[in-house]
C-alpha cells in the first residue's frame, strides 16, 4: 500500500456491502446514483461511485457532484490520450491549467480535484494503480469577493424609509430592526435573539445606556453602541408593542411576529427585502448587507480597524481586515473620479 493512502478515511478496502434493507439512506443513494448519468463511464469510475453511494453513504448531492467530477476526469484523459488509470501528476496538472484558462472558478475545480484525489486513493487500495497522480496538486486561488455594502446616502435612505400606508405595528417594529441593525451592526440570530431587558435570554437592549448586549459565534459576548435614530426607532416601537395583544400580557422578547412569538431571522430577512424594495434602492437587502455597511462606514469615517473588529464580535482581525480593501476600494473609486491625472484619456 503506498504511504499517502495510510490513515485515511477516505482510502479504506472495499468492505462486503450491506443488505439494501439495512439502510434507508443507502437506498436513496444507490437511487441517485441510478438516476445519475453513468453509463459511458469507465467500470472503475462506476465501481467507485457505487463505493461512496452504498459504502460511503454520502449524500445523494455529493454523489452527483463526484459523477460530474468524473465525467469530467473521464473526458479530459479521452483529450490528453491515455487511459484514465495510467493518468500521470503532468497530466492533471495540465488539466487544471486547462480549467482554470476555460474561466472555471477555483471552488469548482477544487472540488473536482478533491473527487479525483478520492478515486485514485480507493484505486490504490484495489492495487489498480501504483501512486495517486493528484496528490499534492492544488486548485488555482481565487481572490474572495469583497462583502455588499451599501453607501452611505443608500444605508441612510434606507434607515430613514417609512411607509405610511403599512400597518402600523408591523411598520414600528420593522423601522426599529432597520435601525438597528445599520446603528450596530448586527448579525440577523443576535437581532432576533434580543430580549426586552436582562435576563437568561442571549442578548438584552439597554436603552437608558445606549448599548445593546449580544451572544456571537462561539457564544462571545460583547456590548455594541446604539445611535439616537435607533434608540428613538426602539422606542417608537415599544410604545405600539403590546397594543397587539390582550391587556396584561407580555413577552420576553423584544421583537415579535404577529401572533406574539418571537420573530424569525427568516422574517426578518423578508421583511427587509421587501422594505428596501419599498425604499427604492437598487437592488434588495439582507441583514448582513446592513452588517457589511456599518462596518465599512465606521471604517471609513475612523481608520481604526481595531476598534471594528471589537464592534463586529470578529474573533481574528484578519476577518475584519476585508473591509480595509472595501475602504480601499470606495477611496480608489473617488480618486478616479475626482483627480483631473487619474482619468483615462479617450483614445
Amino acid at each position: 500500500m503506498p504511504p499517502w493512502a495510510q490513515n485515511s478515511s477516505r482510502g479504506l478496502p472495499n468492505r462486503p456491502a450491506p443488505p439494501w434493507g439495512a439502510c434507508a439512506s443507502c437506498l436513496r443513494a444507490t437511487e441517485s446514483l441510478r438516476m445519475a448519468d453513468t453509463a459511458a463511464l469507465a467500470p472503475q469510475l462506476q465501481a467507485y461511485l457505487q463505493h461512496v453511494a452504498s459504502e460511503r453513504r454520502l449524500a445523494a448531492r455529493t454523489v452527483a457532484l463526484y459523477t460530474e467530477g468524473l465525467q469530467q476526469l473521464q473526458a479530459l484523459a479521452a483529450e490528453a490520450g491515455p487511459a484514465v488509470l495510467a493518468l500521470q501528476p503532468q497530466h492533471i496538472r495540465r488539466f487544471v491549467a486547462s480549467l482554470h484558462a476555460k474561466g472555471r472558478h477555483g471552488r469548482s475545480i477544487a472540488l473536482w480535484l478533491s473527487c479525483w484525489r478520492g478515486f485514485f486513493r480507493w484505486a490504490a487500495w484495489q492495487g489498480w494503480v501504483e501512486r495517486n497522480p493528484v496528490e499534492g496538486i492544488r486548485a488555482p486561488k481565487t481572490p474572495k469577493p469583497l462583502p455588499k455594502a451599501l453607501g452611505v446616502d443608500a444605508a441612510v435612505q434606507l434607515a430613514d424609509y417609512r411607509n405610511p400606508e403599512a400597518d402600523p405595528w408591523e411598520e414600528a417594529r420593522d423601522a426599529a430592526m432597520t435601525e438597528l441593525l445599520y446603528s450596530s451592526g448586527l448579525r440577523v440570530s443576535e437581532l432576533a435573539n434580543l430580549d426586552v431587558q436582562a435576563g437568561d435570554g442571549l442578548g438584552w437592549l439597554d436603552l437608558q445606556a445606549g448599548l445593546v448586549h449580544v451572544t456571537g459565534k462561539g457564544g462571545k459576548r460583547r456590548s455594541v453602541p446604539v445611535g439616537a435614530p435607533a434608540r428613538a426607532a426602539v422606542q417608537r416601537w415599544l410604545a405600539i408593542r403590546p397594543t397587539r395583544f390582550a391587556a396584561g400580557w407580555s413577552a420576553p422578547a423584544l421583537f415579535l411576529g404577529v401572533r406574539g412569538a418571537r420573530i424569525t431571522p427568516q422574517t426578518i430577512w423578508l421583511r427587509l427585502r421587501q422594505r428596501s424594495q419599498q425604499a427604492g434602492l437598487a437592488a434588495a437587502v439582507h441583514p448582513h448587507v446592513l452588517r457589511h455597511s456599518f462596518a465599512s462606514h465606521v471604517l471609513q469615517s475612523s481608520g481604526d480597524l481595531r476598534a471594528v473588529q471589537e464592534l463586529l464580535g470578529h474573533a481574528n482581525i484578519t476577518t475584519t481586515q476585508v473591509y480595509t480593501r472595501l475602504d480601499f476600494q470606495h477611496l480608489a473609486q473617488a480618486y478616479e473620479q475626482a483627480h483631473p491625472r487619474a482619468r483615462k484619456k479617450s483614445p
